[in-house]
């Protein structure tokens, strides 16, 4: 057989097996869902996969125009999945569908926890997220304990105009005088008025910024705060702040080195005053030099608290400014003064009596300082005794404060001048006169006329 023949041969051969010979399909069977679960008219199907021997189920449906598939490693969370899916699908809330089945379980059991309270899920995020932020590192639990442990008692939401309210009735019923209810009064509503909101909210760095703001004096200043602490006191005795916590006003310091703090009279000067005043002045310049009691305790003081007898003037738990019982002795001078008085109901009648005494010291050309016979008193006092433990108790206050602010003041020699002015001659004959709207006034028939005198807040 010649070549070319041969190779005919096999390729006609070659040719026809090529044709007889089936092709083989590529086309695979499109294989249906495993199993479809349905809510409602919503249906999500779940297809079977088996790949090296490991069976794995998908869920396969649309949100949003987007195909989502998703994969499980068992039919039994794959179903649980696909019910949710189908659930949301029905009511329309497909947007849900995206959180993975741990993150879900989370969300229902922060709904779940939550739903005694009432707080939207996204407000106690957002409560927690801002606490958390204030606490740093600390534990929030042991913070929250804490709190609850000083602030259990306290009533909440009550505002300062609130309590100003309340504080001014209940010192009213208590008997409070009137010069000190006006004070009360006048600060306090003035402080309501700038401050409204709650009184746990308020801050001493306020406090402090709001009266200094006020362009009054010193002594001024210090007295509005004096007013704004009982206030403090008052609203935390009433559970509105923690009873074992300072409150807002404690940290605001009272002005130092006020001027004329503790100035005093010369016994010249006193005795000028005495000789010149009339017998209804008397009782407030003699009691207040020779004795010490201030202002505000005498304004309470009746005569049958003072016993010329046993020489002493015996101050109630309910008229002391400590709220403890005091007895302050009478000197022989003072028990002079005293004893040609009519000794009956308040040692104090009028508040009108303040506005004369410091008119007839103006007329005098005395200055009168603030507490000067107090002051004056003290100072006197301790240069006689030579002892700041019985001076602290007979006025009413502090050995380290009588020995700070009084010792060495005056000498023993001025002391005993002090304590031996006594009435002159034709001393109850005085005659005073003084109109506040005029300022025109007489003593022993001679006419002055001043500028308007301070108030008898200032005495």
């Amino acid at each position: 057989m010649n070549e070319g023949g041969d190779k005919m041969v096999t390729n006609a051969g070659a040719e026809s097996a090529t044709r007889t010979k089936p092709k083989r399909s590529r086309a695979k069977k499109k294989l249906g869902p495993f199993l479809k679960v349905k809510f409602g008219s919503a249906a999500v199907p779940i297809y079977r996969t088996e790949s090296n021997g490991r069976v794995r189920y998908m869920l396969s449906f649309y949100r949003d125009g987007r195909r989502m598939r998703k994969m499980f490693n068992d039919l039994e969370s794959a179903k649980k999945e696909a019910l949710f899916v189908a659930q949301r699908i029905q009511s329309g809330m497909q947007h849900v569908t995206d959180l993975k089945p741990h993150e879900r379980d989370s969300f229902k059991a922060a709904v779940a926890m939550l739903e005694k309270t009432g707080i939207p899920l996204v407000a106690a995020i957002e409560d927690y997220t801002r606490a958390r932020e204030l606490a740093g590192t600390e534990s929030l639990a042991a913070m929250a304990a804490e709190y609850g442990q000083h602030f259990r008692k306290v009533v909440r939401k009550v505002t300062i105009p609130v309590v100003v309210a309340e504080m001014l009735l209940h010192r009213k019923q208590d008997g409070a005088s009137k010069v000190y209810l006006g004070q009360l009064k006048t600060t306090l509503n003035r402080f309501a008025a700038k401050f409204p909101g709650e009184i746990l909210d308020a801050t001493s760095q306020e406090i402090d910024a709001w009266l200094r703001s006020l362009a009054v004096a010193p002594g001024t200043r210090n007295s509005m705060l004096r007013c704004i602490k009982v206030f403090f006191s008052f609203a935390r005795s009433r559970n509105y702040l923690p009873e074992d916590r300072s409150t807002a006003a404690d940290p605001v310091r009272l002005v130092k080195n006020v001027s004329n703090d503790y100035s005093i009279f010369t016994p010249e000067q006193m005795e000028t005053i005495l000789h010149n005043a009339p017998p209804r002045l008397i009782p407030i310049l003699a009691i207040e030099a020779f004795s010490g009691v201030r202002v505000a305790e005498l304004r309470r003081l009746d005569w049958s608290a003072v016993d010329l007898d046993r020489r002493i003037i015996e101050l109630r738990a309910d008229q002391a400014k400590t709220a403890s019982r005091r007895v302050v002795p009478i000197t022989e001078n003072l028990a002079a003064w005293l004893a040609p008085l009519e000794r009956k109901g308040k040692v104090v009648a009028t508040k009108n009596l303040y506005v004369d005494m410091t008119a007839l010291t103006r007329a005098l050309k005395i200055e009168w300082p603030r507490n000067v016979l107090r002051h004056s008193f003290i100072s006197y006092r301790i240069a006689s005794v030579k002892s700041a433990d019985q001076v602290a108790l007979e006025a009413g206050n502090s050995p380290s404060i009588i020995f700070k602010h009084y010792r060495e003041l005056t000498t023993e020699s001025e002391a005993d001048k002090w304590f031996g002015i006594l009435p002159k001659d034709g001393q109850w004959e005085n005659t005073f006169s003084y109109s506040v709207t005029k300022r025109l006034g007489s003593i022993n028939g001679v006419a002055f006329k001043l500028p308007p005198v301070q108030s008898a807040c200032q005495l």
